[in-house]
């Protein structure tokens, strides 16, 4: 007899990871993995995910990968139609481009909205005709507390992490009645390898003195909130945006 944490197994779910090859995509695939999962981790280079694989493996979790950079949109494609049925898609890979306004020229910026934004709409479009017919699907898209709270020398990817929120409402609003839901996932400050250096400087002490938790995210603490959305026990959840940022947005004043 099945019980309610049942509800949060992914047993016989294929789940989909975009950048999953470190960071927060890492520890939402390993927590997906846990669950049940047989998960797909993604990166551009196909030998950097054999050691996170071979962990997988060590735990007695399966686990394949997919290499393809998210700007080739043929690739994406090739990739994809070899993978066989994916029932879960949280697109995380995501650039970034740390410069004042006016540093960022239209071609700069065209490119991060594409690989950002853009790449997502192609990967939902290429997924979601298969979770329809199967009448079960989870589109989870992480975006980033900028996309509601401006930081300078972000305008590129805070106007492609808008564009993610807005998809995924656009998405719950299409698709709602199929049995597929689409959510975004909203990270704050998280301690992750590509933040260290941030984490360290007088801005980062600032941002954990932000927080109401006054620290930074621990990078696993971002699992618990994905594999919810991904459960079956998130079935009316759609079109929601789970912040997971220690109270921040939450704040006026720190």
């Amino acid at each position: 007899m099945s019980t309610f944490p049942d509800k949060f197994r992914l047993d016989g779910r294929t789940a989909l990871i975009t950048g999953s090859g470190r960071g927060l995509g890492w520890e939402i695939a390993k927590g997906l993995a846990e669950a049940g999962a047989r998960v797909l981790l993604h990166g551009r280079d196909r030998s950097r995910l054999a050691p996170r694989l071979a962990e997988l493996a060590a735990a007695g979790r399966t686990a394949g990968a997919l290499a393809f950079d998210m700007a080739d949109r043929a690739a994406m494609q090739a990739e994809i139609g070899r993978a066989g049925t994916i029932d879960i898609l949280v697109h995380n890979v995501g650039e970034r481009d740390r410069r004042p306004f006016l540093d960022i020229d239209p071609d700069a910026f065209a490119r991060l909205v594409d690989v950002d934004l853009v790449a997502a709409h192609a990967l939902v479009h290429q997924l979601v005709p298969g979770m329809i017919e199967r009448k079960w699907g989870r589109l989870i898209l992480v975006t980033s507390i900028v996309a509601g709270l401006a930081v300078p020398n972000a305008s590129s990817y805070a106007t492609a992490k808008s564009g993610l929120t807005s998809l995924a409402r656009a998405l719950a609003a299409e698709f709602g009645a199929t049995g597929v839901t689409a959510n975004a996932l909203s990270p704050g400050f998280f301690a992750t390898e590509t933040n260290e250096q941030l984490v360290a400087s007088p801005m980062g002490e600032r941002q954990r003195q932000r927080s109401p938790a006054k620290r930074w995210g621990d990078p696993s603490e971002i699992a618990g909130a994905a594999l919810f959305l991904a459960s079956p026990a998130a079935a009316y959840v759609n079109g929601h945006t789970l912040i997971v940022d220690g109270g921040v947005s939450a704040t006026y004043l720190s």
